[in-house]
């Protein structure tokens, strides 16, 4: 199980402790800050898409929609999300609780910049009721993200 994957990856850090599972659904942003508590900003969801046949993983603001045009001008590709079936083969987590933790081998993780404006964030853990309060440098160093991006729109004024 992915929730099992991430518990093991957070374990070598000594972090499995700081793994919220919840009683509820968190499958979704509103469902995820009403569990935490928390404003839907604050959950960080990862998107899974493909770039020429290749995953890859962005994680963003819960009130930040993919931009088109950044994207492609990013990216020089339209974007295409994965299905579910291909975010379970492809990431290793089911649709609800991707996450950029414990992740399959050669899966490119990006981290978007509607994430800076917060101290801490919360990304799912591997299933649909279970997150993480991590810092943004922590959200750096145990995702093994690439780079940052910019490719959404909706978070802040234009």
């Amino acid at each position: 199980m992915s929730i099992d994957r991430v518990k093991a990856y957070f374990s070598e850090f000594g972090m499995e402790s700081r793994i919220l599972e919840f009683p509820v659904s968190s499958a979704t942003v509103e469902l995820a800050a009403e569990a935490l508590s928390t404003a839907p900003c604050r959950i960080a969801k990862t998107l899974s898409f493909k770039v020429n046949e290749h995953p890859i993983l962005i994680v963003c603001a819960g009130d930040a929609k993919i931009d088109n045009a950044k994207y492609k001008s990013r990216f020089s590709v339209k974007a295409k999300m994965l299905t579910p079936d291909e975010a379970l083969s492809l990431i290793g987590h089911a649709v609800g609780g991707v996450c950029p933790f414990a992740i399959n081998p050669g899966v490119t993780v990006y981290l978007d910049e509607s994430l800076k404006r917060f101290e801490t964030v919360f990304p799912a853990c591997g299933s649909s009721n279970s997150a993480i309060e991590l810092t943004i440098p922590e959200l750096e160093q145990y995702s093994g993200f690439t780079s940052w991006v910019c490719v959404t729109k909706g978070w802040q004024d234009e």
